[in-house]
């Protein structure tokens, strides 16, 4: 069959029949086409009438039909006539991917299922010409930044820098075409390494010629060479695998730095950005002397007026100030960051002055990175600084938009705190005066998003006072005890946390100056107490009343908390509520001594103090997790075992042993994490409407409390000493109950303790 207007015309009409709904027009229409498909030319024919017919219907039919011969024809079966003659296959690889990139979307589909049959049989041996057309005319078309790219860049940069940075430009060609790169690479890296190195030094080459007009052929060949390189990557870390073919520092000295280093920050902003992004993704495989030189660099360009360059340059800074080195520590130190502290802080507080920047979340958590980096080196700068993020913090409480930004800004305030402080305690009254009328209105205006944070600051600087408490918090103490404020659930956490450190340092002016207050406090942990989702924040609470407050002040409500939690175990156990429950009466034990405990449990009902061990305490303190929660519970029943009376002459003897037996069991067993099937099914309570979360500021963060602290540092050796002293004041028992009831493995872990404690039981 000739390629003639003639032979196309009468192909035409036959597609057109094999659309007929008349069978009898239809079929005879199909039976020719099937006559005539072994013919020379005939698939040029189909592919010729799909790119030049007029009728998009015929097009589309062409196109199909085009498929299903290539899939019934295309294979060469051995020992089987050759249906496809081979000049129809050459000219059908020379011209399918061009005609395929350039017909509307139902032809391409057809004709990409057509290549894909084509490819799974003839590449690459047969087709050795494929990687070239798919790099020449599928990649590199789809790599150069369009005028639509450009306009996002100037007119939308936080939809561009959330599509570039964030990893939501899953759905763009330029992302398309990077993924394609990074699949032939993995099978073919060589071949398709040598074809693009070819592109870019002619790309780099035409840029050359005339910068200010080539430019988009630079970026385009940034773009190439970061698709090329990176193999692996991640958001956290940058390129974690990279192809090594690619000399990346190479690349980056000889077209990156350039850029960086021209003087006019606002000239080629898109290659400014591409040079940044550049270091951000390869700092992994960049030397460490080049990023140093960088850094300066990306300080000047948080000047620069484009929101996408001066946003880029935050952005790197602060993922080259959490890069890691040697031993785990930070690669970059304070001292070599040190002769650009200050531009460093001017420029990132400057660039928040910027249009457009005003609540930017990169260069707000820069500002906090910078911080924890440089630590002591800032402490000159905090007065200014302070001011600044408290102005700005008035600011954006007028109407907080900006999560994240507001998160960092928060995170910058407690480090400013923490780092004052640690060299200098009495600083913290600078930081009141400067931060608690902002404060103040935040939380006379209900600023909801803000208010969780203020608690935690306020903690934080609380925490930080070593005497007693000032009188402008006891002026604020009364009202941390309103209804409303716990209704929150956002606010549980930090409230409760900043009661703690109410109790923690001023427990003795609450129990003279506050005392009519007690009971509001109670009521907090009354409320808590009755939420399966908020019970272990009224244990918290409940912790620091019975630690730090003097004894008399709660002695008339001793009774009544130990109801209201056995009412919570009646009523709804859950394994958290029991943890919770273990951990607090075994500090009140250490508080107040082992006879008082069961004083306690059995003045609420006789013999109650024999259930809580039996059905309790023996069975379930192998739930207890966590080194400080398992050491009180340990100390505690030491004092049980060793300084309760009545566990060695009244009906409870008989639960000493058990006792000593799941004591070691907490020491030497497994953590028993099983949660009852029903407990799966627990949820949070419904809150109605929006609720605030609680979000946990990082460097606001409370160092773990211990307690039982020096008063045992061994919990084992403890035990065996109090043991030793037990025995001496009674001889013979205390051997006796152990070689009768304790099983021989328990025995012998007990035994190791006696050793190491260097005593014995008489």
């Amino acid at each position: 069959m000739e390629l003639s207007d003639a032979n196309l015309q009468t192909l035409t009409e036959y597609l057109k029949k094999t659309l007929d709904p008349d069978p009898a027009i239809r079929r005879p229409a199909e039976k020719f086409l099937e006559s005539v498909e072994g013919n020379q030319n005939y698939p040029l024919l189909l592919l010729t009438l799909l790119e030049k017919s007029q009728d998009n219907v015929i097009k589309v039919c062409a196109s199909v039909t085009f498929k299903n011969y290539i899939k019934r024809n295309w294979r060469i079966v051995e020992d089987e006539p050759n249906k496809i003659c081979e000049a129809d296959r050459a000219a059908i690889k020379a011209n399918i991917v061009h005609l395929m990139l350039s017909s509307p979307e139902q032809i391409q589909k057809q004709l990409s299922d057509a290549i894909s049959i084509i490819g799974r049989e003839d590449f690459p041996q047969k087709w050795p010409d494929l990687l070239t057309s798919i790099c020449e005319k599928v990649i590199v078309p789809n790599m150069e930044f369009r005028a639509a790219d450009e306009e996002a860049f100037e007119d939308n940069s936080e939809e561009y820098i959330r599509r570039d940075l964030e990893g939501s430009d899953i759905d763009t060609r330029r992302r398309a075409a990077c993924d394609l790169v990074r699949g032939l690479c993995k099978f073919f890296e060589g071949p398709v390494t040598g074809i693009f190195s070819g592109y870019v030094n002619s790309m780099l080459q035409e840029y050359a010629k005339n910068p200010s007009v080539n430019w988009k052929h630079k970026d385009a060949a940034i773009y190439l060479v970061t698709s090329l390189a990176s193999k692996a990557q991640t958001q956290k870390h940058g390129i974690t695998q990279a192809n090594e073919l690619v000399n990346l520092t190479e690349f980056f000295v000889n077209h990156i730095l350039p850029d960086l280093k021209s003087a006019n920050v606002n000239e080629f902003p898109v290659l400014k950005a591409d040079g940044i992004k550049y270091i951000m993704i390869f700092r992994n495989q960049v030397p460490k002397e080049h990023l140093l030189v960088s850094i300066p660099l990306l300080i000047n360009h948080l000047q620069a007026e484009s929101i996408v360059v001066h946003t880029y340059a935050a952005h790197a800074l602060e993922r080259l100030f959490t890069m890691r080195g040697p031993n785990n520590a930070t690669l970059f130190t304070a001292a070599e960051i040190a002769p650009f502290v200050e531009i460093l802080l001017t420029n990132l507080f400057k660039a928040l002055t910027l249009p457009g920047s005003s609540e930017n979340e990169y260069i707000m958590k820069a500002i906090m990175r910078s911080f924890s980096l440089l630590q002591e080196a800032i402490i000159p700068y905090i007065p200014t600084l302070i001011t600044q993020l408290t102005q700005k913090l008035l600011a954006v409480s007028k109407n907080p938009s900006k999560p994240h930004f507001n998160h960092y800004m928060f995170e910058a305030i407690c480090l400013s705190i923490r780092i004052t402080c640690k060299a200098n305690p009495a600083a913290v009254v600078n930081f009141e005066e400067a931060l608690f009328l902002v404060f103040t209105e935040i939380l006379q205006n209900d600023v909801q998003e803000f208010i969780p944070y203020v608690f935690q600051v306020m903690s934080l600087l609380l925490e930080t006072h070593k005497n007693d408490i000032p009188s402008s918090y006891m002026a604020l103490f009364p009202h941390l005890l309103q209804p409303v404020l716990w209704e929150r659930t956002g606010n549980i956490p930090a409230l409760v946390r900043l009661l703690q450190a109410f109790l923690e340092r001023g427990s003795n002016t609450i129990a003279s100056a506050a005392a009519d207050k007690i009971p509001g406090l109670l009521g907090v942990f009354q409320k808590l107490i009755a939420s399966k989702a908020n019970d272990h924040q009224g244990f918290y609470l409940l912790n620091s009343i019975i630690e730090h407050m003097p004894p008399e002040s709660v002695d008339q409500y001793r009774k009544q908390i130990f109801i209201l939690l056995f009412q919570r175990l009646q009523n709804s156990k859950t394994t958290k509520f029991i943890k919770s429950f273990l951990v607090f009466i075994n500090l009140y034990c250490i508080k107040y001594g082992a006879l008082a405990l069961q004083e306690i449990f059995d003045g609420i009902q006789p013999k109650m103090f024999g259930m809580v061990l039996e059905k309790i305490i023996i069975p379930e303190i192998q739930k207890v997790s966590g080194n400080v929660e398992k050491k009180i519970c340990a100390v505690g029943i030491t004092k049980l075992l060793t300084e309760c009376p009545p566990m060695m002459d009244t009906e409870y003897t008989k639960l000493w042993t058990p006792l000593l037996q799941s004591l070691i069991g907490l020491f030497e067993l497994p953590e028993d994490d099983t949660i009852p099937d029903e407990e799966h099914f627990i949820d949070i309570e419904d809150t109605p409407g929006y609720q605030t979360a609680f979000s946990q500021l990082a460097f606001a963060g409370k160092k773990e409390h211990d307690p039982v602290g020096q008063m045992v540092n061994n919990p084992k050796i403890h035990l065996a000493q109090s043991l030793h002293k037990l025995s001496t004041a009674c001889p013979g028992r205390v051997p006796s109950m152990v070689s009768t009831s304790l099983n021989a493995e328990a025995l012998q872990y007990l035994q190791g303790y006696l050793q190491a404690a260097s005593v014995t039981l008489l």
